[in-house]
């Protein structure tokens, strides 16, 4: 299913999804509040994933009043068990009908191993309180991506 490319400047899509605890979240709740990272990762509990989790749980300080929101097809269970196993302070959205990384184009044709596959391609959607995106990070590498996401608020 192709999707509309969400650029900088562009409204971010609303969305409502459950998080680890089966509470709705609502993306649009937090305008005007406070600025949000939202970060499209490929599965729970794979080394990279694991990594860049524990990079946002370990810079947490750095964020201050930023809303931090993660977003793979993982069960409400599967996220409740990561952020146990790794002591994770913030939200995790079980998008298991894949409305959400549709709505934000993440939702691609990737390559393994010479096999393709739909899956996940690794993002980060900077998002500020008016709910206009304002910095987009596609086919993230998990190495010093927390510096580029801290350094983007910083110019917010």
């Amino acid at each position: 299913m192709a999707t509309k490319e969400i650029k900088e400047g562009n409204k971010a899509p609303d969305f409502t999804a459950l998080d680890q605890d089966g509470k709705k979240v609502k993306l649009s709740s937090f305008k005007g509040k406070k600025n949000i990272v939202l970060y499209f990762y490929p599965k729970d509990m794979t080394p990279g994933c694991t990594t860049q989790a524990c990079d946002f749980r370990d810079q947490q300080k750095s964020f201050k009043s930023t809303v931090i929101l993660g977003v793979s097809i993982d069960s409400q269970e599967r996220h409740q068990k990561f952020i146990e196993k790794y002591d994770l302070p913030f939200t995790l959205l079980a998008d298991v009908d894949k409305k959400v990384v549709q709505k934000y184009g993440v939702w691609q044709e990737k390559k393994l191993y010479g096999k393709t596959f739909m899956g996940i391609v690794r993002s980060t959607f900077i998002i500020d309180k008016t709910g206009t995106v304002r910095k987009k990070f596609v086919k993230v590498k998990v190495k010093n991506h927390i510096e580029e996401v801290l350094n983007a608020l910083k110019e917010l």
